[in-house]
């Protein structure tokens, strides 16, 4: 793994007098990103009667291939709302264990069954249903205000401290006054690059090209995942198909893409030979979408009245699908932090950065703990035509339950304070 600094200019946020704006608004705290982190911050904060927009860039929160996999820790952060049971209510399907298959062997990377918990599960659950959910729990609170289609363009700085932004949509300009403005815009955040955040970078050694095959009746529960010479694929678990990673080393879409679809689909059949009789419904390159792998994040998550939080202030890597989980518990902290600084109408830099030092030790720990599992699983196969050989460690039981408290529940616990 290598690590590099790299950062953004600082963007200067001056009114632009070519601006014809529509309308001022003015809030307690404005969240630009209506994603895991961003709609969870918003629920909480409504909840405890604070003034919230959120703003969101697209009309709708259908994204296709998101992860969608919520933990134990969510659940419990569920639980402590009152919301777990009406959410396990919708559609979705349990993954109790992590497994990957050689030709040789089948390893549980994960066994979640073990864990002390009312979820000894991953809950998969189409991202858009959850997002769904939680926005329409945050709309009985008339504190609470959404707007679709807003494509933040500027912040607002005064005297060096951040006070909103300035976004497009509904036929103009709009203005956003807040006391606190909160970037949870993903990761490719605007808000991260308005800021001029720097960041650390490191270099995982893969890439992921995602698509999805029909489901049939006899198929495996859950997900698992397969490695072959030189191959890895994991399949998630979808009510009518799966949703398939295909690993490919670092830079090597292009030459995949000149490889035809035909060698795809035979190098995806050699990795898992039970999708043989479904392979063919992979008729286009449209139908396939590709992920650049990064793992990166800030050296400091805030500015004087602006907050990064989830993969605006730290992107993740797929590995174990601890993105969505590490961006709610984001969420949770920085309202058990900020909600009496913003009730009582003053957020300083001191309790912006009491949410980075509770968050940036359990980001650090779980990039290094995906770092390995690259370096010690996904680069040796990439690199590889031979067989796999799973570590042996992954045999003993007592560090197999390591991995599977680290990705269920995460470094510390985190609760809703009330």
């Amino acid at each position: 793994m290598t690590a590099n600094i790299s950062s953004n200019p600082v963007q200067e946020s001056t009114v632009n007098p070519a601006h014809d704006i529509l309308d001022v608004q003015t809030t307690s705290c404005c969240i630009v990103g209506g994603g895991p982190a961003g709609a969870v911050l918003a629920l909480l904060l409504a909840r405890q009667g604070i003034p919230v927009m959120l703003l969101e860039t697209h009309k709708d929160f259908d994204r296709d291939f998101r992860l969608d996999t919520i933990h134990p820790s969510v659940m419990q952060i569920m639980e402590e709302l009152g919301l777990s049971d009406r959410l396990l209510q919708l559609p979705h399907a349990k993954m109790r264990q992590i497994r990957i298959q050689t030709p040789n062997d089948t390893v549980t990377l994960a066994d979640f069954s073990h864990l002390k918990t009312r979820y000894p599960y991953i809950t998969m659950l189409p991202q858009v249903k959850f997002l769904e959910f939680i926005i329409i729990e945050a709309q009985k609170y008339a504190n609470f205000n959404l707007v679709m289609g807003a494509n933040v363009q500027e912040l607002i700085e005064e005297n060096g401290v951040i006070q909103g932004v300035r976004y497009r949509g509904q036929g103009g300009w709009h203005e956003v006054r807040a006391i606190l403005t909160v970037g949870a815009d993903g990761r490719h955040s605007k808000l991260r690059q308005l800021g001029g955040f720097e960041s650390i970078n490191t270099s995982p050694p893969m890439d992921v090209l995602w698509f999805r095959l029909p489901k049939k009746p006899g198929d495996a529960e859950g997900g698992v995942g397969r490695i072959g010479r030189g191959h890895i694929l994991a399949m998630l678990e979808r009510s009518d198909s799966w949703q398939i990673a295909f690993v490919i080393p670092k830079g090597g879409y292009q030459e995949l893409r000149s490889a035809g679809l035909s060698a795809l689909r035979k190098s995806i059949v050699d990795v898992a030979p039970e999708l043989q009789d479904r392979i063919e419904n992979l008729q286009d390159w449209s139908q396939i979408a590709f992920l650049s792998v990064e793992s990166s994040r800030v050296k400091r998550w805030y500015h004087p009245g602006l907050l990064l939080i989830g993969d605006a202030a730290h992107i993740m890597s797929p590995i174990g699908g601890v993105g969505i989980n590490y961006a709610i518990q984001d969420a949770v902290v920085t309202a058990n932090v900020l909600i009496k600084p913003l009730k009582a109408g003053r957020v300083n830099e001191r309790d912006l950065a009491k949410v980075q030092r509770k968050r940036e030790l359990p980001t650090r720990i779980i990039q290094a703990f995906q770092a390995l599992v690259q370096k010690q699983i996904f680069a040796r196969v990439l690199n590889s035509d031979e067989i796999f050989q799973p570590p042996g460690f992954l045999r003993l039981p007592i560090l197999r339950d390591l991995p599977a408290r680290l990705i269920a529940l995460g470094v510390f616990p985190v609760h809703v304070q009330t």
